[in-house]
């Protein structure tokens, strides 16, 4: 077995005064999905308090050297989705295919057992990998060490297998019941929504932590700099122009229709910018964004090219800016999913104090509209009084400033990191308490 890292000294835990390593595990850890921002917020506040974090995955774009990269945990690695292939829109899945799933498990246990080893792993920190089956042999293989070893685990699920519709036709009820996710004492599970938490309890009996999602309220967005100051100029919309930013990936459950029925409603200057693109979901939908667009007359910009998690160049010279630097360039933010496991589009709109459009998708609904956010509102679809609103709100700056201003402070509040660190307090105490001797023997 691979030598341990040398461990340099510190930092230390702010609870007990020794070193502990926290190891994260998904398919992946890069980019600008929820669960690798949602990861990172994590990470740094276990740092902040005293916790070195490593990170397993299929891909990782964190540094090599607190990375464990292996390319079958991803969920586009060619084998795992031919597994999701005989898996899922089947009644029955072939021998050789439960055979493919137990062979795949044991490697990417085995890797677990290293990465492990190698850096001194006492805290295990599933993201999302015990709840969505992307990856059914990872499920299984995180279950099985963590039922060999007794290793502690806090379970982060951002959205569970019976909230998407193309999971429940399936021919793996045996694994989604041991692994997606499994119900034993060593795991702290957590979850992003009272609807998941309630969910969670009455199909499994596991009863949830509930920790939304947050962002840093606590400090501010940095002033627009001289990088990010040409956004406009480079998306060729004119200074009058409406920009209106939809965060989003091009994909069904976004209802990016209701966005350029909007723009469309407010008129010829309304730009629409797509900041994502389709992804690992086709491209059928974005075909029909596309030609909506096209019969509604609306100037829909999809610029996925030129907005990653890093700036840089393309290889044509391009500028490539992030999420980030676009938003204080927006004029309105449009958010009409139908369904969100929480809402991260939401809450970066407030934090860069933008007028948003919401459609009420339910997790909206129950668990964030009742803090008191003042924003505009649909259910469904886009009606005139939505249009007026949004009309008389973009005419108002001073109307406008104090429904973004009292967003904030909501938001400050309730969705901060200083929310994150409180509640996991709790359960990194409890959870490292009950540690056993030796997690490898």
């Amino acid at each position: 077995m691979e030598e341990p890292r040398s461990r340099k000294p510190g930092p230390y835990c702010v609870f007990c005064g020794e070193r502990h390593q926290v190891g994260f595990v998904s398919t992946r850890l890069a980019g600008t999905d929820g669960v690798s921002l949602e990861t990172a917020k994590w990470a740094e506040i276990f740092e902040q308090e005293g916790f070195e974090c490593f990170y397993f995955a299929g891909e990782i774009d964190r540094p090599p050297e607190v990375s464990f990269q292996v390319p079958e945990a991803h969920f586009m690695h060619p084998e795992i989705r031919n597994i999701y292939k005989h898996c899922f829109g089947v009644k029955l899945r072939k021998r050789a295919v439960t055979a493919k799933i137990h062979q795949i498990a044991e490697q990417l246990k085995a890797e677990l057992y290293r990465f492990i080893h190698k850096f001194g792993i006492d805290l295990l920190v599933p993201q999302n990998a015990l709840a969505i089956p992307l990856n059914i042999p990872l499920g299984l293989a995180i279950t099985e060490v963590i039922a060999e070893t007794g290793i502690p685990t806090i379970a982060h699920h951002h959205d569970f297998f019976w909230e998407r519709k193309h999971f429940l036709r399936n021919a793996v009820w045996d694994f989604l019941n041991m692994a997606f996710p499994p119900h034993m004492p060593q795991i702290k599970n957590v979850v992003i929504n009272s609807s998941a938490d309630n969910q969670l309890s009455l199909r499994t009996g596991i009863s949830a932590h509930i920790i939304p999602n947050v962002m840093d309220f606590d400090n501010p967005p940095a002033p627009l700099d001289e990088y990010a100051a040409d956004v406009r100029q480079s998306l060729d919309i004119a200074e009058d122009d409406l920009l209106i930013l939809q965060p989003t990936r091009v994909v069904q459950r976004k209802g990016i229709e209701h966005a350029i029925e909007l723009a469309h409603r407010l008129g010829p200057k309304a730009k629409l910018v797509i900041s994502h693109a389709s992804g690992d979901e086709g491209y059928g939908y974005e075909q029909r964004v596309r030609e909506y667009s096209k019969i509604l007359k609306v100037d829909t910009r999809f610029v996925s090219k030129i907005i990653n998690e890093k700036r840089g160049y393309t290889e044509t010279g391009e500028k490539i800016y992030t999420l980030f630097d676009i938003y204080p360039h927006a004029d309105l933010v449009t958010y009409p999913s139908d369904f969100e496991g929480f809402g991260n589009a939401f809450l970066e709109a407030i934090y860069f104090k933008k007028l948003i459009v919401v459609n009420a998708y339910s997790i909206y609904s129950t668990d964030i509209k009742p803090k008191g956010f003042d924003v505009i509102e649909i259910d469904g679809y886009v009606n005139r009084r939505a249009v007026k609103l949004t009309r008389e709100v973009l005419s108002d700056p001073e109307r406008r400033k104090k429904m973004v201003e009292k967003n904030y402070q909501i938001a400050s509040t309730v969705y901060s990191y200083s929310v994150l660190r409180q509640k996991l307090h709790d359960l990194i105490f409890e959870s490292l308490a009950c540690r056993p001797g030796n997690l490898l023997s």
